[in-house]
């Protein structure tokens, strides 16, 4: 098994509290990663129909099997049971952790507001993070591959061709999260919705443009995309706006948590394919961003990311709130050194008083080189520049 970087920190925050819930999307480890960390805790699976049909019909007589703590895999199968376990911990004399896992957020933490606030602590498991593949030795050799590849655990550790298992996944996600979280009855036009967002990735959201290319109203596109939310399947990424202009634009950017999964949707089935694609960028900037948030989820930390761009078109792709002010990356997919790459952050460092040794850009090569304008930094110096807030 490939080792997780969240380990440590599942480990702690057990011996803290009573409850810890993990979260992230299907297939991203999340059953895997909590029996390995604890075998000697019982292992339930509520999507079970038999082991469901108990937890329902008898919730504590159900819980009086656990004692001693337990792993309940995918819970917000059976929300009622949250009330319950509540009472559970609260008469606890000594610490029998129970360990919450589930792919629907909004369900988990609607139930967690309620029951188990101030009981639970709450982590998110994204699939595989660069330095996991580096060190597991399950990188691909080319950025295109990583690419379309994506980084689910299953795909990855037994050669998976992307070509069959992102469909599969797809299907197995509408069947399962879709129906779950919204009566949604138009499948295929929700597969549609779901398509066009692959089309807009890394572009500023407009829901009544989006909308009206699927054919639906407003308000149901903006229901959807909560779906999409909810369930990890897409990222929105909020607008940056201090006083560094007034004429800012404020609508989120739209993001998926794996690009293998935009590939599949965008009809992408080979690497050579991806190089010549008029979204390569976009697909590097969803890679960039998607392995700051798993840098920020492993940790047990939220992202503080943001983006900046006013309505001439000046933009900083990614700005992360640190504890030594804010950090600003461009992100470029060639792999190429160029100068250029620095415009956007040269006007903005204008704006915001931000020097260039504080100034980087992340792109598709190989080498570190610092510069005047700032720095270049590869793919495999992201997780090393954000663990030290910059100053490489």
């Amino acid at each position: 098994m490939i080792e997780r970087q969240l380990t440590d920190k599942l480990k702690q925050l057990a011996s803290q509290y009573p409850v810890v819930t993990l979260t992230g999307p299907r297939q991203s480890g999340k059953s895997t990663l909590v029996q390995t960390v604890f075998p000697e805790l019982p292992y339930v699976l509520l999507e079970d129909p038999d082991m469901r049909a108990l937890a329902q019909t008898d919730p504590r007589g159900f819980l009086a099997n656990y004692a001693n703590g337990a792993i309940f895999d995918e819970v917000q199968r059976v929300p009622d049971l949250f009330s319950y376990l509540q009472g559970v911990v609260d008469t606890q004399t000594a610490n029998h952790p129970f360990i919450l896992t589930g792919s629907q957020n909004f369900l988990l933490l609607d139930q967690i507001s309620q029951s188990l606030a101030g009981r639970t602590a709450v982590l998110r498991l994204l699939p595989l993070s660069y330095p996991e593949r580096k060190a597991g030795n399950v990188l691909p050799t080319t950025v295109n591959e990583l690419l379309i590849e994506g980084s689910y655990p299953r795909l990855v550790t037994q050669s998976l061709d992307p070509t069959d298992f992102y469909p599969s996944y797809i299907q197995t996600y509408l069947e399962r999260d879709v129906r779950t979280l919204k009566n949604i009855t138009d499948l295929s036009t929700f597969t549609r919705f779901l398509r066009l967002c692959a089309g807009r990735v890394g572009s500023a959201l407009n829901l009544s443009s989006l909308a009206n290319d699927v054919g639906v109203s407003v308000n149901t596109a903006k229901s959807w995309l909560s779906v999409l939310e909810a369930s990890y399947v897409v990222y929105l990424l909020p607008p940056y706006y201090d006083n560094f202009s007034k004429r800012l634009i404020k609508s989120p950017k739209l993001y998926f948590y794996d690009t293998g999964l935009v590939c599949s949707l965008l009809g992408l089935r080979r690497a050579d394919l991806v190089e010549t694609f008029y979204m390569r960028g976009n697909l590097f900037e969803n890679l960039v961003l998607s392995e700051v948030l798993k840098h920020y989820y492993n940790r047990g930390q939220q992202a503080p990311c943001y983006y900046w761009q006013d309505k001439t078109g000046r933009e900083v792709d990614l700005l992360i709130d640190t504890d030594t002010g804010l950090l600003p990356l461009e992100i470029k997919a060639g792999m190429t050194l160029s100068n250029d790459y620095f415009d956007q952050l040269t006007y903005w460092n204008k704006l915001s008083g931000n020097s260039a040794a504080n100034s980087y850009v992340v792109y598709g090569g190989a080498i570190q080189q610092t510069t005047s304008q700032g720095t270049f930094v590869p793919l495999s110096g992201l997780d090393r520049l954000l663990e030290q807030g910059g100053k490489l």
